[in-house]
């Protein structure tokens, strides 16, 4: 897959937004803290976006109410049927920021295990091939005590990066749920998306640019140490 990156970033990185427009799809941008349905009175992600398209959306993944960033909403059932089998097929490719304030177990490699449900909506990882999970990783130090993760998952399990991190002793700062760190935001950031498409390759880009430490001038140049790790990512 190859095709030249292209950059979005909201005008306001606390409010949804619609990044990109294409026939058959949108990339949108969900802020920290939106949950991706409508919450009670509340409007989710995907009411919101299609409010600011215009038009109906149809959402083909989903982010957890802690992440920001990048994800795809189809503008037809045919395109949201083709997305599904994409991302069945692993055939998106997708890469995470987070950031830990904790030593982690090992700086890089490959988590790898079982998803099995735990109580009050938790997951854990397990040594079981039920709802198998894969996770490649790299780190490197930001400050004293605050580490960068590139996280790429090979599968979509609920939670999947959330738990990966948590089992390496280093769970996501801010991500209360799996013992992160108290902080203004969960520290969890979908920064790139790639697929091919009828019209050919796309892939689109957006730095984390809501919660003080991601835009931290130290987290911005270790990010910048980050980007050339994804188009050499070993499978």
């Amino acid at each position: 897959m190859l095709a030249s990156c292209l950059e979005l970033v909201p005008s306001d990185p606390w409010q949804p937004a619609v990044l990109h427009a294409a026939g058959d799809f949108v990339v949108a941008y969900k802020p920290p803290g939106l949950s991706f349905h409508r919450d009670g009175e509340t409007p989710g992600l995907v009411e919101r976006v299609r409010d600011l398209y215009g038009a109906a959306l149809w959402p083909v993944h989903r982010l957890d109410v802690i992440t920001s960033g990048l994800l795809v909403l189809a503008t037809s059932g045919e395109a949201a049927s083709a997305f599904g089998e994409r991302f069945a097929a692993r055939e998106m490719d997708k890469l995470y920021l987070a950031l830990s304030d904790r030593k982690p177990l090992k700086k890089q490699g490959l988590i790898a295990g079982g998803m099995a449900a735990g109580r009050g909506g938790n997951w854990r990882l397990t040594r079981e091939a039920a709802l198998f999970a894969k996770t490649r990783f790299v780190s490197l130090s930001v400050t004293p005590g605050l580490r960068l993760f590139a996280l790429k998952p090979y599968t979509g399990r609920t939670h999947q990066l959330r738990v990966a991190m948590k089992s390496i002793a280093a769970p996501i700062l801010g991500d209360a749920r799996y013992g992160g760190s108290e902080a203004d935001r969960g520290y969890l950031h979908a920064t790139r998306l790639a697929f091919d498409w009828d019209d050919g390759a796309h892939a689109f880009h957006c730095p984390p640019c809501a919660g003080a430490l991601f835009v931290s001038a130290e987290c911005r140049a270790a990010q910048a140490s980050l980007q050339t790790l994804q188009a050499d990512w070993p499978d």
